[in-house]
């Protein structure tokens, strides 16, 4: 099946005796030729060629991203530039063996017509064989023995040979303005190190000389510079992918990064803003990546539409080309949910044939799904892999000791989605946690897994407690469930919700503690509140001013009970040595 795809696909010549010319000269165009080649070269042959693919689970394109389990072997891998302009050898900023298109050298055909053009041919293979492992020097001498490998329209040919390549591949433009190979075995820099201190230092996290500081939010730092990027902190093929793209990005370039890990088996794109985008607006590239997963059969609608209309690869398996597309979230240590650095923006599915895309459909943020899942875990019938805390490995969950894990797993994973739960959705979560955490039938196992088991209470209640912050975050703007209200109202709701977690925080979290404090001084701080009512004199104020003073007031002292609290936390846990 994958020799016929997209045959039928309105961007993407056909190949076959009469190759007809393809001409790309824009990295849009460009995009959608090799979209059509990486897929149908590095995801659809793999999966009907290999045994057992490991498909990609739909949890894995959900930010934040999970360290890879395995490395696939067996399966390809690659890297790859490509630049809108012709490329300078010398002005560079990395390394690679450049090749050359016979167009280049238009001038010298001229005057010596019978050798430029066999000359170029050649050192390009000698320079391709270089880097070839040795054991596919005769394939490929078979194959491009007297051929112009630079040429777009064999790109299909050479792309097995590519991937034997350790190291990146460069596209450009040639002096005729057409995407060519123009190099191989490039070498990415990355500058991680300078990148994560800047950008530590620029969202306040580190300060210059403090060394505690920045051991402490370290991992903090790198972790949300990784994800904006696409990527979790993981192999120096896709660190240095994202870094380079982060250079190319800081100079302006027109340009696309594109990496396939063989342990994500994820085609990640990373590409800059189209043309015309305003420079103030330019602070990350896209991304974007592709892969191969399967619709949950509980989608029953979905499945129908997708077999109807051809969009399976695998109808059995219910396996679909998946792309997905993602959007930036800047740091904001005022918000809940600070540690969000990506999101999902858009989801398509691709057609095998045809390369239509439908992008109503939801497939990796599907609530109804989450729910199954969750119920899965709680019954035991969780097959799916899991790591837990990048120490161990969890394959099922018909131990209470699992299901604990993967729970934890499941609810740190879930955690920013699970906080913008509609009340309907979170109140059916809560009825499947405390179902299986309070169960009277569990309480002697739990009490012999007790430290596990006030994890997963841990992780709960910080969910419970996010979610109510994360309402007075929109109070502080006087928002609530998408309405504007009044400054009464605000008050009244935002003393109620204090009121209520001052009675929680028995499981403290000093981040949250923070936030409350962050938002409440927000308020008590706001300036027509202070003139118009506060500062006002009782006598001078009407019954609905006193009642907003009243209640200001009370909020006052509510913020003074929770730094109270803090403090004595904070002094507890430097006592002993926390």
């Amino acid at each position: 099946m994958w020799k016929k795809a997209f045959s039928q696909a309105p961007g993407y010549k056909r190949k076959g005796k009469n190759k007809s010319r393809i001409r790309l000269e824009t990295l849009e165009e460009f995009k959608e030729f090799i979209d059509y080649e990486h897929i149908k070269h590095c995801l659809l042959r793999p999966y009907f060629e290999e045994q057992e693919y490991p498909l990609v689970e739909a949890r894995e394109l959900l930010p934040s991203f999970e360290v890879d389990l395995y490395e696939h072997k067996n399966l390809p891998g690659f890297s790859m530039v490509a630049f809108e302009r012709q490329l300078n050898s010398f002005q560079e900023i990395f390394q690679f063996d450049a090749l050359h298109s016979p167009s280049d050298w238009e001038e010298m055909q001229v005057q010596d017509s019978c050798t430029v053009e066999d000359n170029v041919r050649g050192t390009n293979i000698r320079t391709f064989l270089s880097r070839l492992p040795k054991r596919y020097h005769q394939e490929f001498l078979n194959q491009f023995g007297s051929c112009d490998i630079c040429t777009i329209q064999d790109y299909d040919r050479i792309l097995p040979f590519l991937l034997q390549l350790e190291r990146a591949h460069v596209l450009a433009l040639n002096s005729a303005g057409e995407f060519t190979l123009q190099g191989v075995y490039a070498s990415l820099p990355s500058n991680l190190d300078s990148e994560l201190k800047q950008f530590g230092l620029k969202i306040g996290k580190f300060k210059p000389g403090n060394n505690l500081l920045y051991e402490c939010n370290r991992l903090f730092v790198y972790q949300f510079m990784m994800e904006l990027y696409g990527f979790p902190i993981v192999s120096e093929r896709r660190t240095s992918s994202a870094m380079f793209a982060i250079r190319l990005l800081r100079q302006h370039e027109r340009f696309i990064v594109r990496v396939l890990g063989q342990s994500d088996r994820t085609i990640t794109t990373l590409m800059s803003p189209p043309k015309g985008t305003p420079r103030r607006s330019i602070k990350y590239p896209k991304v974007e990546k592709i892969a191969l997963t399967q619709v949950n059969e509980n989608q029953k609608e979905l499945c129908e539409v997708l077999k109807d209309q051809g969009f399976f690869i695998d109808r059995k398996k219910r396996v679909v080309i998946l792309r997905v597309s993602y959007q930036q979230h800047d740091y904001n240590p005022r918000n809940v949910r600070e540690d969000r650095a990506l999101s999902v923006l858009k989801q398509e599915i691709i057609h095998p044939i045809t390369g239509r895309i439908i992008e109503s459909m939801n497939i990796i943020q599907n609530v109804r799904n989450m729910l199954l899942r969750l119920n899965d875990i709680v019954r035991g019938e969780y097959r799916i892999p899991v790591n837990y805390k990048r120490q161990e490995l969890i394959d099922n969950t018909e131990t209470h000791e699992n299901r604990l894990k993967v729970l934890y797993v499941w609810l740190s994973k879930h955690m920013h989605r699970i906080v913008d739960y509609s009340d309907d959705y979170y109140a059916q979560l809560v009825r499947v946690l405390d179902a299986y955490l309070l169960a009277p039938d569990n309480y002697k196992i739990f009490n012999e897994l007790h430290d596990l088991h006030q994890e997963v209470w841990s992780r709960y209640g910080q969910i419970q407690q996010a979610r109510k912050i994360r309402v007075l975050e929109d109070l502080r703007y006087r928002k609530y469930k998408g309405e504007a209200i009044s400054y009464k109202r605000m008050l009244e709701l935002m003393t109620e919700i204090l009121n209520d977690l001052k009675f929680e925080i028995v499981n403290y979290f000093d981040k949250l503690v923070v936030k409350i404090l962050i938002i409440g001084n927000d308020v008590v701080s706001d300036a027509y509140l202070l003139r118009k009512y506060v500062q006002q004199d009782d006598k001078d104020l009407s019954p609905y001013g006193r009642d907003i003073k009243k209640l200001y007031q009370q909020l006052v002292m509510l913020l003074d009970e929770f730094r109270s609290i803090r403090k004595s936390r904070v002094s507890s846990q430097a006592g002993s040595g926390q």
